[in-house]
């Protein structure tokens, strides 16, 4: 079971160095804090008329200009190096403010005046769980995010795709997507969160990304919530199967891929998470310096996840971890060993 509210844990003055160290970390014109102070609130509504729980907030015009302008500069910072010149041609179109979740994000709509050509981007308060997510999906990932940190203020780039929730809507209408593919690519992101102990990834946390091939649609999986990076204690949380949102794609796997071709794919995806380790084991080993000693979850959480892993993988060390970053150093660790690791059933 999931906590009610997650507890906020500020970035730590050792995370904020890890995050200066590798140019995660640059100084911002707007804080989070300075975005508050809006005059009025809109509710934004779908194309459909329904209520979305986003509201564009509407500044006073004596600061519209101001506040449009630095966030012109943080979008500079992080899409261009900083380079300036890019903004002469983009402009502010619309601030969204996210009423639900655990972040409260705001959401930047910014477009190109020349060919109308928009982008997003978000402005949240910086949690170290998300950040540390963040981090670990930029070093394990196929598709490394975008993001930057200023204190308690934290950027990200927005991840375009269909959200999983949508996706599964959509797939009946479309009977040239091969569900074998699709069931495939659920498996391997099924693996990988529960590798990387990446938690609440339900049908609408996450992002089918869909490519045309010569013969076929190719499919793949990116969460884009980051809440959850190793906090809560029960294992399952870091497996999307066992999310009731998920139970189709779960279904989809059983339907169509048997016990041998599941493990081969589980298989498949450890070898591409070791590939990376091995890529980046210098950075990683700097990231496990901070984390290690950090404080990001509960003792009650910790010693839950523990004793689970323990149990899950036949491996005593797990159950002797004092910190989530020992718990994930463990879990890092297996998947370098070349013999044979546990993976996950399916269902």
């Amino acid at each position: 079971m999931m906590s009610r509210k997650k507890i906020f844990y500020p970035v730590s003055e050792p995370l904020q160095q890890y995050l200066r160290l590798y140019h995660q970390s640059l100084k911002f014109p707007v804080s989070y804090d300075d975005l508050k102070y809006y005059a009025e609130a809109i509710p934004l509504l779908d194309k459909f008329g329904k209520d979305t729980l986003w509201e564009t907030v509407i500044y006073p015009q004596s600061e519209v200009a101001r506040v449009h302008d630095h966030l012109k500069v943080i979008y500079a910072k992080l899409k261009a190096g900083g380079d300036l010149k890019a903004l002469r041609h983009l402009y502010i179109e619309r601030i969204d403010y996210c009423t639900f979740g655990n972040s409260h994000p705001y959401r930047i709509k910014i477009v190109n005046k020349y060919n109308d050509v928009y982008d997003y981007f978000y402005i949240k308060t910086a949690d170290a769980s998300r950040v540390y997510g963040l981090e670990l999906e930029t070093l394990l990932s196929p598709n490394p995010i975008h993001y930057l940190c200023d204190g308690s203020t934290l950027v990200e780039e927005h991840i375009a795709g269909i959200p999983g929730d949508q996706f599964i809507k959509l797939v009946p209408r479309r009977p040239e997507y091969n569900l074998k593919r699709i069931a495939k690519e659920f498996v391997k992101f099924n693996e990988r969160c529960f590798l990387r102990l990446l938690g609440d990834m339900r049908s609408y946390n996450f992002v089918f990304i869909i490519t045309p091939d010569f013969d076929d649609y190719k499919f793949f999986i990116r969460a884009i919530d980051f809440d959850q990076q190793f906090y809560e204690g029960s294992k399952n949380i870091y497996l999307p199967q066992f999310f009731k949102e998920n139970y189709a794609f779960v279904e989809m796997a059983q339907k169509h891929l048997n016990r041998e071709v599941i493990q081969q794919y589980q298989q498949e995806e450890r070898a591409v998470i070791a590939r990376r380790i091995r890529e980046e084991r210098y950075r990683l080993k700097d990231l496990r310096d901070v984390l290690v000693k950090d404080q990001i979850s509960t003792p009650e959480k910790i010693q839950q996840l523990g004793h689970e892993l323990a149990l899950h993988y036949d491996d005593p060390v797990f159950a002797r971890c004092k910190s989530m970053g020992e718990i994930i150093d463990r879990s890092l660790k297996r998947v370098l060993i070349r013999t044979h690791t546990k993976g996950v059933k399916i269902g």
